[in-house]
């Protein structure tokens, strides 16, 4: 017999038989919606909603306007999504490369060291470190790519520009890069110190092609060069856009790794167009995760990276939330390399902004583990 507090009161008896009498109403509210469905119609009306018969309630809530509310039925009328698909635990994992900028402080070069030991594990293909405009962080970066070689295990990539320097400045600087046993340069046209115009310098390599055909002169270097999915801000159409990706390809470069991108679908129409042209190399998808949306759509809209409305809204709020603002860019990230990846794509180059932590992450839903030492 149950102790008296364990009784069922008067007041407990009648809530049990209110929620029997709900659950039975909603078995015949759902015996009807499977009829309906199965003879590939639709309820009545609004009236035999879930909501009507299982909550009895038939007048709206007082936040109605700003909390419009859906049934059952609403949520079944559109159609289905199966969502992307998941990981063959069986396939090899894409092969990464990671990106990183010459430190100006000491501070920054320590922030650097943490990054790159912290991806190390991770085994990439290969890491490249920027070379600034006109050649104003050579030294900074040829510093880098040379400790890379001697105190870790990572392939790096020296990035080497041709503005406002002459064929023998940039000869030189590739030759001590030979030395140096860097075998990888990332072959740009590069951006006008302080901006304005490009011109080429009249005693050197005018544009990105030449400085792939002269430093092929010097040494069988692995050349990487950029594309551009949404096209370069300085070029005169996508066609002839296209075709000086092409020339590059064709001077000897090995492949090309895009301007980072939001849109995947902008970058899978640039494929399309890119195998139309006859290029078969590798296109590499850039991908940016987005630490600060601000400062995001400030570099997008000097670079022509176009930012939909949709990461926009996702960011909208988090100025002063750096924890929900990582977890929002972690998201955004993740989905756009699975998608890409469920594209075949099977290549990614991060532009990691010198912090590791959302790479490291992506590159573990993209099912890159780091190897024991």
């Amino acid at each position: 017999m149950l102790p008296a507090t364990a009784m069922p009161t008067h007041d407990s008896a009648q809530l049990f038989k209110q929620h029997l009498g709900n659950f039975m109403r909603f078995d015949q509210w759902l015996r009807r919606l499977l009829c309906s469905r199965s003879r590939g119609g639709r309820l009545p009306s609004h009236s035999t909603t879930y909501k009507d018969v299982f909550m009895n309630e038939t007048h709206p809530p007082k936040n109605a306007a700003e909390h419009p509310q859906s049934s059952l039925p609403d949520w079944l009328r559109g159609p289905r999504f199966a969502g992307l698909p998941a990981l063959d635990a069986t396939a090899a994992p894409p092969a990464l490369s990671f990106e990183f900028f010459p430190p100006r402080t000491e501070a920054l070069e320590n922030q650097l060291w943490a990054c790159i030991r912290r991806l190390e594990p991770l085994s990439p293909h290969f890491v490249s470190v920027t070379y600034g405009a006109g050649g104003s962080t050579r030294e900074r970066t040829h510093q880098t790519v040379t400790r890379i070689v001697s105190e870790t295990s990572l392939t790096p990539a020296a990035h080497l520009t041709c503005v406002a320097s002459t064929r023998d400045e940039v000869d030189e600087v590739a030759r001590r890069y030979w030395d140096a046993g860097i075998r990888h340069i990332v072959a740009l046209r590069g951006d006008v110190p302080g901006g304005g115009a490009y011109a080429p310098h009249p005693d050197g390599y005018a544009y990105a092609s030449d400085l792939v055909a002269g430093l092929k002169r010097i040494g069988d270097f692995e050349i990487s060069v950029a594309a551009y999915a949404e096209t370069h801000p300085d070029a005169l159409s996508p066609e002839d856009d296209l075709d000086n990706l092409k020339r590059k390809l064709d001077a000897g470069a090995t492949r090309a790794i895009t301007n980072y991108f939001f849109d995947t679908g902008v970058y899978l129409r640039f494929l399309d167009r890119c195998l139309a042209a006859g290029i078969t190399a590798p296109i590499v998808p850039g991908i940016m995760p987005v630490s600060n949306f601000a400062q995001a759509a400030k570099f997008s809209a000097m670079c022509g990276a176009s930012v939909p409305k949709w990461l926009e809204t996702m960011f909208e709020g988090t100025e002063d939330d750096p924890e929900t603002r990582r977890m929002v860019a972690a998201a955004v990230a993740a989905e756009q390399v699975r998608l890409l990846r469920a594209n075949g794509i099977d290549q990614f180059h991060f532009y990691t902004l010198n912090r590791p932590d959302l790479t490291y992450a992506i590159a573990h839903i993209l099912g890159v583990r780091p190897k024991a030492p």
